[in-house]
């Protein structure tokens, strides 16, 4: 066992025993109950099972999605779907994450962690243009599980559609982001929402204030432990490599609830890992800094400094944040360039036909990533117009269409055509107008540098336009 997590099992042991002692800055938590006239017996405030909850049902949905066999079981897989999505009365297995390698997981149903949660009641529902058929969001994620339901193991050849990546990617976003940078950070920091003067809800041991903020932590996906180590040991948990550096509190299983690492977190980290940015501490620090701020006010409203203060941290996290999705997207942008190389160069069949499967997985995390991008509290504007023209609806597909649309019964329809060297100088310029937007530092997989060489090969070769 590593000595990082030895130190901490013993800070956070004396940390619970003395929960009104001061609190460690490097942990979220345990915080001292504030609440004025508090009667319970709780000596933590900290409270954020919903959202951990919330983010075990999308890696649940995410593989549940993989069950089809391409049409048979239809019915079946998408109403187990559905209880992931909509909730349900019953106990839901949680399919990931699982035990893994001699790591075991404390939990096995999602009521264990918290009870009565969906997805679909936090789920962005503004339009989103970036998917055929001008939906809402939460009408998009349900027409991905319906079409994943009848695809051959989450994947359809036909639109180039991997509907595990597309779900997880998009729900990163249109649940996570959304619920803390337009409504915890948002409006619920005002003077008016969720006062810090007075408990939650009656009888709660957190005030308004705190709970909010303890909710948009949850969201985000760090392990309340997530500053005692490094990115890489960060990308390890929530890989489920080092069942030493997960368990925090040492009793020999990792509790999703506080010592795991999903989602967001996951992915900042895994820019951090290459040593151009900090997205992971930065967030997770501001996280703390803000929760740490609430307690100093000891159950009273904020001052409208303390407010401004808490604020700044709340911008810090948005904005970091959003980088952590740009830098995603930018990512799998220069995926599928490098996939479309490999499509074209593949020695037979087989190697094709591996090389697209690849191919469609990383263009619907780039898409995925796309629309968690646009389900925040920002109008993008014309980036948002520009990045979607250039992914288009569906990646180019082996005869060089791609979706263009759906019809009244919700069929994708491909009526266009793209070559591989016109889709590759999109993926560079999707790349160009992110790094221009976001001022992403990390930029995994950058192709940039071919972009002036790919359109003077375009310039002589009209393999570019788009035919009818």
């Amino acid at each position: 066992m590593s000595t990082t997590s030895l130190k901490l099992g013993a800070s956070l042991l004396a940390l619970s025993l003395t929960s009104t002692a001061a609190f460690a800055s490097d942990t979220y938590g345990p915080y001292p109950v504030t609440v004025k006239g508090y009667t319970g017996d709780k000596t933590n405030s900290v409270s954020y099972s919903g959202q951990v909850a919330r983010s075990v049902l999308v890696e649940s949905l995410k593989k549940a999605s993989g069950k089809g066999d391409g049409g048979a079981n239809a019915e079946a897989v998408k109403a187990e779907m559905m209880k992931y999505f909509e909730g349900t009365d019953e106990e839901l297995a949680i399919l990931a994450p699982k035990d893994k390698d001699g790591i075991d997981i404390k939990q096995s149903t999602v009521n264990e962690i918290s009870k009565g949660k969906n997805i679909v009641g936090k789920f962005y529902d503004g339009a989103t243009p970036a998917w055929p058929g001008n939906k809402t969001g939460r009408e998009v994620l349900a027409h991905m599980i319906d079409q994943a339901a009848r695809s051959n193991g989450g994947f359809d050849a036909n639109t180039g559609y991997d509907y595990g990546q597309l779900i997880q990617k998009f729900a990163l976003g249109a649940m996570a982001y959304n619920q803390v940078v337009d409504n915890y950070l948002d409006e619920n920091l005002t003077a008016e929402k969720k006062p810090n003067g007075e408990p939650y809800k009656e009888g709660a041991a957190y005030t308004g204030k705190e709970h909010s903020w303890d909710e948009a932590f949850g969201y985000f996906g760090a392990a309340a432990h997530t500053l005692t180590m490094s990115a890489d040991e960060n990308y390890s948990v929530s890989k489920l490599k080092d069942a030493a550096l997960a368990d925090a509190n040492n009793d020999g299983v990792i509790d999703l609830k506080s010592e795991m690492v999903f989602g967001n977190a996951y992915y900042a980290a895994s820019f951090d890992r290459l040593g151009t940015t900090n997205y992971l501490a930065t967030i997770t620090q501001a996280f703390v800094d803000g929760r740490e701020l609430l307690v100093s006010a000891k159950g009273e409203n904020l001052t409208d400094e303390q407010r401004a203060t808490l604020q700044a941290h709340a911008k810090t996290i948005g904005t970091q944040w959003e980088k952590v999705l740009a830098e995603a997207a930018f990512k799998y942008a220069g995926s599928v360039y490098k996939d479309i190389t490999s499509i074209r160069d593949a020695a037979n069949d087989e190697d094709r036909a591996k090389a697209y499967r690849k191919y469609a997985k990383h263009w619907s995390e780039l898409k995925g990533f796309s629309l968690a991008l646009q389900s925040g509290k920002n109008n993008l504007g014309s980036t948002a117009v520009q990045m979607n023209r250039l992914i288009g609806f569906g990646p180019v597909t082996m005869d060089e269409t791609y979706v263009t649309g759906v019809d009244a019964a919700g069929n994708f329809l491909k009526d266009k055509k793209l070559s591989w060297n016109g889709y590759q100088l999109h993926m560079l310029r999707v790349q160009s107008l992110l790094v221009k937007t976001f001022g992403i530092e990390a930029r995994a997989n950058d192709a940039t540098a071919d972009l002036a060489e790919l359109v003077k090969e375009l310039d002589t070769d009209s393999g570019g336009s788009e035919t009818d």
